[in-house]
Parts: structure tokens; C-alpha cells; sequence
């Protein structure tokens, strides 16, 4: 990680606690999606060759969604890596902190999602 990014990544993770917050998330959820949040950018930096990643906090009624845009067309692989690779496991890591995950091709490169349900 460049220490040019991290204010991003802070400032990204200062948003996304006060949304959650401010909809009544529990605090280990929010840490949960706070940690796959600084997945998703950090990916978007090496894996995406992007220094400044889009990130989009939404709360849809009772669902979270954060999307962080990179600048490359390659989709991730959705399958766990093979063996003992070294990298490859921070999706997974996201997979088992949220509900659902997923990415999209965009007109510029793709987003990569997640989705937290607020519990009733």
C-alpha cells in the first residue's frame, strides 16, 4: 500500500462506520465491513493498477452496498485460489465477512460489490 493511498482508504473507512452507524448497524458488522472494504481498495490498487479507487457507500432500505471501481476489465475469479497460493484470499475473506459479493464490467473497467442486510 502507498502511503499517498492510505487517507483514502481511512477517510473511505470513516464514511462507510458512519453510515452504518447512523442506520443502526451493529459495531462488530460494521468492523466486518470495514475490513472487506480495505480489501476491495487495496485489490483495486494492485490487482486493478488503480491509485485512486471509486468507492460508493449505498444504503438500499435495508441492505448496505459498497462498490469500489478500478480501472481494469478483469473480472475477479470467484473460485478459491488452488493449494497453497500466497494471494487470491481476500475475496474470500469478503465472501465470509458479507452477505454477497460480486463484480460488474463497466464501461471503464468494473466494480466490485458487497452487500450487508441490516437485521430486523
Amino acid at each position: 500500500m502507498c502511503n499517498r493511498n492510505t487517507p483514502a482508504l481511512a477517510l473511505s473507512r470513516e464514511v462507510l462506520r458512519s453510515a452504518m452507524s447512523h442506520v443502526g448497524f451493529r459495531p462488530d458488522v460494521i468492523a466486518d465491513a470495514e475490513l472487506a472494504l480495505a480489501e476491495l481498495i487495496v485489490n483495486a490498487w494492485r490487482h486493478g493498477r488503480t491509485a485512486s479507487p471509486v468507492v460508493l457507500v449505498l444504503v438500499l432500505g435495508r441492505t448496505l452496498r459498497v462498490s469500489v471501481g478500478d480501472d481494469s476489465s478483469d473480472l475477479p475469479d470467484p473460485r478459491p485460489p488452488a493449494g497453497l497460493a500466497e494471494s487470491g484470499r481476500g475475496l474470500q475473506l469478503v465472501q465470509g465477512l458479507t452477505h454477497r459479493w460480486g463484480a460488474e464490467p463497466q464501461k471503464r473497467g468494473k466494480l466490485v460489490w458487497f452487500e450487508l442486510d441490516h437485521a430486523a
